[in-house]
């Protein structure tokens, strides 16, 4: 028989404070029912009885009332086997014997969040000019370098020391990633060699419309505010200079105007509806250079039909359906809303995107059995466009 108190003296640590405990027994003796009963007189809980034979049953019982139950077990010649533990206590119990192993995890985490705290490497991504090993060196001379401790990285003033100290460098970005430091690099181009164009041209329209403003940097304007013009007309001259001394010049500038775009479309006003009435009948042929040779051939005279060719082989076959046509009215306002849509759509698609709309109209006139539908759009756009001199 296990003595549980000495048990617990032995592993030096106070159960007492760990009443929740739950402790599996098994109890011997020649009246097995006596002792239970008696457990229950003296107000002890016990759970999951379960009878292994005519002397012997398994219960568990609070780590609380363990005494008392000793106490009971010699009064009444009982013997008691501890066949299990549960709970809090035997759980602290049994990490005791183990406080290497969790002293050892404890130190290990504890090293581990520490070497976190640092920097153990740099990725540096480029682009074709910087070469990642002049960056390491920059961030070397700021004392940037693999081992440091995170604290000291203040990542926007590394951004803006690279872009002072390397003139190739138009942006940075520096992030710590993790135990990385994670650097991205974008290089300064060079402008484009742009080559100017001086031969001398003038500026026409490109497109009719009206005039609204006149923006020259060379050149003469031959027009103003409120002037129509059409596709061609001279709208800035290539000349310069007064009172005899006029010289060519390569015309340039913008001649901002209202312009007008439509588009028109007829749409019927009553819609066809075919529906096939169930009568059909089907002829068999073959095709020797371009002549059918029928084996059946039937011929019924139908107003309106659907006809389907299908081949099965060398063998052709002709289906006939019957169709009834229905003519139904449309829904005016819907077909003219639709139609207007897309006239306007088809507009916008052919606009470059810096045009400013100003107006949207539309204009219809029904007829007997269709309607003219007329979407005209007014933009205001620039209409110069170059030409040389003839």
């Amino acid at each position: 028989m296990v003595n549980l108190k000495q048990w617990c003296m032995k592993e030096m640590f106070n159960l007492k404070k760990y009443i929740k405990g739950t402790v599996c027994i098994e109890i011997e003796s020649f009246y097995p029912e006596k002792f239970v009963n008696l457990l229950w007189k003296n107000n002890i809980s016990v759970k999951k009885i379960s009878k292994r034979n005519i002397t012997t049953m398994s219960m568990e019982v609070k780590l609380v009332d363990f005494d008392k139950i000793k106490i009971l077990a010699q009064k009444s010649s009982t013997k008691i086997k501890i066949t299990g533990r549960i709970g809090l206590s035997f759980y602290i119990i049994n990490m005791k014997k183990r406080t290497a192993l969790f002293c050892g995890l404890f130190l290990f985490l504890g090293v581990l969040y520490y070497l976190s705290t640092f920097i153990w490497g740099i990725d540096i991504q480029t682009e074709k000019i910087v070469p990642p090993y002049e960056v390491r060196q920059q961030l070397s001379a700021m004392g940037i370098k693999s081992g440091i401790n995170k604290k000291m990285v203040n990542v926007t003033s590394v951004e803006e020391n690279l872009i002072k100290v390397n003139d190739n460098i138009s942006w940075a970005r520096v992030r710590i990633d993790g135990s990385r430091l994670k650097v991205r690099i974008i290089e300064r181009l060079d402008p484009p060699n742009v080559l100017k164009d001086e031969t001398p041209c003038n500026i026409v329209a490109k497109n009719d419309g009206v005039v609204s403003r006149v923006y020259t940097s060379a050149g003469t304007s031959v027009v103003k505010a409120g002037d129509i013009v059409t596709k061609g007309q001279l709208l800035v001259k290539g000349e310069q200079g007064k009172d005899g001394n006029v010289y060519p010049v390569h015309a340039s500038g913008e001649v901002i105007a209202k312009t007008f775009y439509e588009k028109t479309k007829t749409v019927p006003l009553v819609e066809t509806k075919r529906t096939r009435t169930g009568e059909s009948f089907t002829n068999y042929y073959i095709e020797i250079n371009n002549k059918k040779i029928y084996f059946k051939n039937s011929v019924k005279n139908y107003d309106n039909y659907d006809k389907i060719i299908s081949n099965i082989g060398l063998l052709k076959k002709e289906t006939y359906y019957k169709v009834k046509e229905e003519n139904n009215s449309v829904d005016i306002k819907k077909v003219i809303k639709d139609s207007e849509d897309e006239l306007y759509n088809d507009i916008m698609k052919d606009l470059p995107k810096s045009v400013k709309i100003l107006d949207r109209k539309t204009e219809t006139a029904e007829l007997t059995d269709s309607c003219n539908i007329r979407v005209w759009v007014t933009v205001e756009e620039d209409i110069a466009v170059q030409e040389k001199n003839q």
